[in-house]
């Protein structure tokens, strides 16, 4: 009677797996039949004429677009371009952030020697640092990565200090009280706790680097995607515009996805963590 009963709570349960794995991949056609189904509507309508070409053409026309930008060379270079400020931005400024979120984090003294500056400094408006930026490092190369890496340092630094802050201390006392080294304390403590808010401060730091590069690369500028939208606004190039838009969407997402992969490589033990993959 107990093997028949533990024969069948098995069966139950692989029947929820299998109903839940189910679920899952549905779920995730649905998140991609949305969009396409868009993309379907807009097409159909741009054909019948419900929408004028200058105002939105349709899909087919800025994909024609951006063969020809991809056959001419001139797609990859402004990408490239663009790639290549985003990526030093977010290095320099994620370092930053980082490094001044664990001293914030760790020790009262730091953070109150430069917390409230670090949040003066946040406060005033993006657009509002441009003359200055300008006046400081002119319109080059510099400028526009100052500028993503000041969007990039924020999120960081925010994200690590809470991360680190809201560490159990009753984990800490625990961990001194066994015995454990200052350096396994960071290591298996410290660092496994404030990771899930160091992640997300990325998460929002890539959103952040990319609203800054726009800004940046409407300075005077000859290359980077963003020259390639204000150049097209210049002659109404509607259809350039919106493969830019496109653009800076696709790369959004591919930025995100790979965090979401360091996720799963790093919080792999995370309880919640595991409960939302399972879902």
């Amino acid at each position: 009677m107990a093997e028949l009963t533990s024969l069948r709570n098995s069966q139950v349960s692989s029947t929820r797996a299998h109903a839940g794995v189910s679920k899952s991949t549905l779920y995730k056609w649905l998140s991609w039949a949305v969009p396409a189904a868009i993309v379907v509507l807009w097409e159909a309508a741009a054909r019948l004429g419900w929408i004028e070409p200058q105002v939105m053409p349709a899909p087919s026309s800025v994909l024609d677009t951006a063969v020809n930008l991809a056959r001419s060379g001139d797609l990859f270079v402004h990408l490239g371009v663009s790639l290549l400020r985003a990526v030093v931005g977010f290095v320099i400024g994620g370092t930053i952030g980082l490094v001044l979120g664990i001293l914030t984090g760790f020790s009262p003294l730091a953070l109150a020697l430069f917390d409230r500056s670090i949040q003066m400094v946040r406060a005033v408006p993006f657009l509002a640092m441009l003359p200055l930026v300008i006046v400081w490092f002119g319109v080059g190369e510099p400028a526009k990565i100052f500028l993503v890496a000041l969007a990039v340092l924020f999120p960081i630094y925010i994200n690590t200090m809470l991360g680190i802050r809201q560490i159990d201390p009753k984990l800490m006392e625990l961990a001194k009280v066994v015995g454990l080294s200052w350096r396994a304390i960071v290591r298996r403590i410290i660092l496994p706790g404030a990771m899930p808010s160091i992640l997300t401060g990325v998460r929002y730091a890539l959103a952040h680097a990319w609203l800054a590069l726009v800004v940046a690369e409407t300075l005077a500028t000859t290359e980077g995607i963003g020259f390639l939208a204000m150049d097209a606004r210049e002659f109404l190039q509607t259809n350039v515009i919106l493969l830019t838009m496109i653009i800076y969407a696709f790369i959004g997402v591919v930025a995100d996805a790979l965090v979401r992969l360091l996720e799963a490589r790093l919080l792999s033990w995370h309880a919640n963590y595991a409960k939302g993959e399972q879902k």
